[in-house]
């Protein structure tokens, strides 16, 4: 005698879980196998630079980032100084150099350039870059 088969059921199998196990497994060795040529990224090491800007004019009066710190007439420099070297006081707290730049007029005295270098020899600032401003 030949079983009874149900005509019905003949083409349905049901929800076949082991086709799906096997797709989430070859998705899960290809993100394995990727994860290995990714490239990381490195961070740089990178310093953030204020650059302060002493300024001498033709009639000898230096400011410092445009603030008068020095008449015409004073060798000595004093309020220059003191400003210069806690500035690079707090260069060196924050481990980063301080560079300045001297911006001198075209007809300023030499002498004046002189003075803001001793003040800058004082305070121990070295990193100094110099530029003459010459009107338009």
């Amino acid at each position: 005698m030949k079983p009874f088969v149900n005509p019905q059921k003949d083409g349905d199998l049901g929800f076949q879980i082991a086709p799906m196990i096997d797709v989430v497994f070859v998705i899960m060795l290809f993100f394995m196998v990727m994860a290995g040529s990714v490239k990381v990224e490195r961070e740089l090491n990178s310093q953030l630079v204020d650059e302060q800007v002493v300024s001498i004019s033709e009639a000898g009066e230096i400011a410092l980032n445009d603030e008068p710190l020095s008449p015409p007439g004073d060798t000595q420099m004093t309020r220059l100084k003191d400003t210069l070297s806690r500035l690079r006081q707090a260069g060196d707290q924050a481990k980063t150099p301080t560079l300045v730049t001297v911006v001198s007029e075209a007809n300023a005295k030499y002498a004046r350039t002189v003075d803001v270098l001793d003040a800058l020899a004082y305070a121990g600032i070295n990193n100094v870059t110099f530029t003459v401003n010459e009107e338009e």
